[in-house]
């Protein structure tokens, strides 16, 4: 019995800490125009995604096949926009088809625009972050510049990697299928299990993000834990998503053939306000702990002990 009081009193403490730190949260996100912010940044993402996807397959189809490789770019499109990644994969696949057209000129434009999306995710982090006006806390232009490249890189690697597992998988059973007439016991479970890799790669792709992005410095555990709980987000919205626009959504009778690019706009619009609301959340937590405040507690009401 007193174990269950002192369980409800600690609830009953820790709800309106948590309220009123949701709302300060929230509060701050508006004053920052974060709205705004995450229109830019999927903006620049629907301008990125075509280009990147296009650049990874042209350059990893020299290792891998190319249809295992689209095969797992399908499952990353869908991940990335959940109600018309078809659409995605139909744009790659057509610049893919007029790649001889593309020439040494064109190349460094793709790469150019590749890195749209993770220059305005950098900038809008920076408005999140309230950087200090500190020497400590600048960015040398140059790693401001190769930043995005580098994401890029880490990217392509990783797809090169998830596309191998794949190749190897499937000549795996393939073999198997040949010799013993049946299929590899796991067989079956091999898009739940690139489902699952997916949602590893979101949430390791959003803790970099929180970790590498910022100017100032973030805390490993925050960027991890940060990263999971938005990527866990965006995965029950992404689901949502799909079920809105399939069933109840009237954007077709409004756009008509703008219907499907104001859907996808719509849903990295929604995917960028959670990674940036997951930033704000962060960028309060580390506000806190340089002044040497308790979370809970609102900076701009407390007088300040310590300044780090």
């Amino acid at each position: 019995m007193v174990r269950y009081q002192t369980l409800l009193s600690a609830a009953f403490l820790l709800i309106p800490r948590l309220a009123h730190f949701a709302w300060r949260v929230l509060g701050n996100f508006l004053k920052n125009r974060g709205i705004l912010l995450a229109g830019g940044v999927g903006y620049n993402i629907l301008l990125s995604i075509v280009p990147l996807f296009a650049l990874l397959v042209v350059l990893l189809t020299q290792v891998v096949d190319e249809q295992h490789l689209l095969n797992v770019l399908a499952v990353q499109a869908r991940h990335l926009t959940p109600a018309h990644a078809e659409v995605l994969l139909e744009a790659v696949r057509s610049l893919l088809d007029s790649r001889d057209v593309i020439g040494i000129f064109s190349f460094p434009v793709m790469l150019i625009f590749s890195s749209f999306a993770f220059r305005m995710l950098e900038d809008a982090l920076a408005i999140i972050f309230h950087a200090p006006e500190s020497p400590h806390f600048r960015r040398s232009a140059w790693v401001s510049v190769l930043l995005p490249y580098a994401f890029m890189l880490v990217l392509g690697a990783a797809l090169l990697a998830l596309t191998l597992v794949v190749t190897l998988a499937s000549s795996l059973n393939t073999m198997v299928l040949a010799i013993f007439e049946r299929e590899l016991p796991l067989a079956s479970f091999s898009e739940p299990v690139l489902n699952l890799t997916s949602f590893a790669g979101v949430f390791l792709l959003f803790s970099a993000i929180y970790k590498v992005l910022p100017v100032v410095r973030i805390a490993l555990r925050r960027a991890v834990v940060g990263g999971f709980v938005a990527a866990l987000l965006w995965e029950g919205v992404r689901l949502l998503l799909v079920y809105y626009f399939t069933n109840l959504s009237f954007v077709n009778a409004v756009y008509g053939s703008l219907a499907t690019l104001v859907i996808v706009l719509l849903s990295l619009e929604v995917g960028a306000i959670i990674l940036l609301l997951g930033a704000q959340v962060i960028a309060e937590l580390e506000r806190n702990s340089r002044l040497g405040l308790p979370w809970h507690v609102d900076p701009n009401r407390q007088a300040i002990t310590r300044i780090d």
